[in-house]
């Protein structure tokens, strides 16, 4: 009898987490995301790499556009079947001795009802070489395929359950509905840079999220039991909810450098342009309003 009772609080719980909620879009969410801009906001990065703390930079990147899931892509053309999207391209830029390592995770969360995104990529690349994931929401399932120059990392058409969460896209869910973020234990498959970092298998793992609300920030903690990994995000509580700060906590380094660090990112400016009209020679200045220069 509690075996039975213990499945049903669990069924419950990963019901909870999954259920729909729809993006309160009214005037003021218009004039912020369909302003025809970007929003685009660095960080000062501290990110952890083979027992080390390695400086860098972050750049998350939202945006709305219009996705065409018969393409799995952005839609050139209007058409009646496309799906608005908050797209988050987060990047990572930083060195590791003498080589440097380039990250970006892009996510493809449906505005109206952000349950879980059409898409999800993520790439790596470093002198050793270059790694791609992706993960496609099928009716049915999510597919994913991953390609790497780390033999036996590298695999096709791997097929889970759309009853999970996905950790990439706790972020853009941050943005959209961050009075609707899921709380409690469920399943949840965590952020692909984690899984690539940590070379843990790309799978859902039981985790526990709570809520702490401040006088003007939130805090959502995400903890990993079996991977001894806490994340925690920052956001502001007023719209648009920007993201001030992170922190992911877990293992790093083998051997004798193996120890328990932590990835830190903290905001450094923000601005709203339409950057893919800023790409001259002239445009440069950008970039060091940004701080990235």
């Amino acid at each position: 009898m509690k075996h039975i009772v213990y499945l049903f609080l669990l069924i419950a719980t990963n019901v909870v987490a999954q259920k729909t909620v729809k993006t309160k879009v009214n005037q003021q969410f218009k004039n912020y995301w369909y302003s025809g801009k970007a929003e685009i906001t660095s960080y000062i990065l501290e990110q952890e790499r083979y027992g080390e703390i390695r400086k860098g930079d972050a750049v998350t990147i939202f945006v709305t556009e219009p996705f065409s899931k018969k393409h799995n892509t952005k839609a050139d053309h209007q058409n009646s079947k496309n799906t608005s999207v908050l797209k988050l391209n987060a990047t990572r830029k930083f060195n590791t001795g003498i080589y440097p390592y380039s990250v970006m995770t892009s996510s493809f969360l449906p505005v109206d009802e952000p349950t879980a995104s059409l898409k999800i990529s993520s790439s790596t690349q470093e002198w050793c070489g270059h790694e791609y994931i992706e993960l496609k929401n099928n009716d049915e399932e999510f597919e994913i395929n991953n390609s790497s120059y780390f033999q036996g990392a590298s695999f096709k058409n791997k097929k889970l359950t759309k009853n999970i969460l996905l950790e990439d896209d706790i972020w853009s869910k941050i943005r959209l509905t961050p009075n609707a973020l899921p709380k409690g234990e469920f399943k949840i498959i965590p952020g692909f840079v984690y899984l690539r970092f940590s070379h843990n298998e790309v799978k859902d793992y039981q985790a526990e999220a709570k809520i702490s609300k401040g006088e003007t920030t939130t805090i959502y903690k995400l903890t990993y039991p079996t991977l001894n990994r806490v994340l925690k995000i920052t956001f502001e509580n007023a719209f648009p909810y920007k993201i001030v700060e992170w922190t992911d906590t877990y293992k790093s380094g083998w051997g004798a450098k193996e120890k328990i660090l932590t990835t830190k990112a903290t905001l450094k400016k923000s601005m709203n342009v339409a950057y893919w009209q800023k790409n001259s020679n002239a445009d440069v200045y950008l970039r060091k309003e940004l701080g990235l220069e």
